[in-house]
């Protein structure tokens, strides 16, 4: 697995990584046992970048996440988030920063959180001030490195200005191209990496699709718009197009969005997520195939504008 440099401070991570929150939340039952198999079969393949965040089963997805990386801590990065309440309202009031960061280091059984992310902006509090906090905890030798999660252009501005912000998280993916665009100049102008998240489109990119009455009713893809009855048949038809023109490279539907996405920038490292060993070995396989500018011209013919039904939500 190659290596990508996120930001100007000496943040390297392997050019795939893996995304923990479906291990606790969101994708109907897990099972903690196949669920650690996944993740040491990440790092086996040559994954050393694993994402979780203090939301993700509110603190169990921590919990799981440092136990399977225990015996390898040393050999990866691990990236946590704050900044959200059990009813999704946002809360980076300083004091409650430094509580979840104290727990997120419990829960995760280590001494420094490798990657700090806000997880989303908080409009009660500035980000100056929530970037002073999160300076704290590097100062102290708790955090290494400070992240911003869906933040737009002014906020990384004004984030950075505070401390260097290393890398930006967001949706990134085939079908959903949409808010990322007018923050990359920006990245590039300040040094910042991006980190993908969801870059199998939440799973409509997967490779096994099912219209919505498949997933149970607390299943977060009830609520995305891919899935909406009048989105899913023509999003549907994208992706058999993809999906053979992914067939005549030798490769996979997830493994042509994940290559497209690598080819985009060279700053740009996805996190898939999979609670299934065999699917993180396909995932990462996707680190091998290599999309031509012709390549990457046909899949702008097939998504010109994404998945239809756009945006997430």
């Amino acid at each position: 697995m190659r290596t990508r440099t996120l930001g100007t401070r000496g943040l390297t991570v392997s050019e795939i990584g893996y995304g923990a929150m479906g291990t606790a939340t969101g994708y109907g039952p897990a099972d903690d046992t196949q669920s650690i198999a996944a993740i040491r079969a990440a790092h086996e393949l040559g994954v050393t970048h694993f994402d979780t965040a203090e939301m993700y089963g509110w603190g169990e997805g921590e919990k799981l996440l440092g136990h399977a990386l225990a015996p390898i801590r040393d050999e990866v990065t691990i990236a946590t988030k704050f900044g959200l309440t059990k009813t999704w309202a946002t809360d980076s009031r300083p004091e409650h920063i430094r509580e979840v960061v104290d727990n997120s280091l419990v829960n995760l059984g280590i001494d420094v959180i490798d990657v700090l992310y806000q997880h989303v902006p908080d409009p009660n509090t500035p980000v100056e001030e929530v970037v002073g906090v999160m300076k704290e905890f590097v100062d102290a030798g708790k955090v290494k490195y400070l992240g911003l999660s869906n933040a737009g252009e002014d906020v990384v501005r004004r984030a950075h200005a505070v401390h260097p912000i290393s890398v930006l998280q967001h949706e990134y993916s085939l079908f959903a191209p949409h808010d990322v665009a007018p923050v990359l100049p920006v990245l590039e102008e300040l040094g910042i990496g991006f980190v993908a998240y969801s870059p199998l489109a939440r799973g409509f990119l997967g490779g096994a699709v099912q219209s919505r009455e498949n997933y149970a009713a607390d299943d977060f893809r009830q609520s995305i718009g891919w899935w909406k009855p009048e989105n899913f048949d023509a999003n549907t038809a994208i992706v058999g197009k993809l999906a053979e023109f992914a067939a005549g490279k030798g490769a996979t539907l997830p493994q042509l969005a994940l290559a497209w996405l690598l080819a985009s920038k060279p700053y740009i490292v996805p996190i898939p997520g999979s609670r299934n060993a065999a699917r993180v070995a396909q995932n990462t396989a996707a680190a091998d195939l290599h999309l031509t500018p012709a390549d990457l011209d046909r899949i702008a013919e097939i998504a010109p504008t994404g998945g239809v039904g756009g945006r997430r939500s």
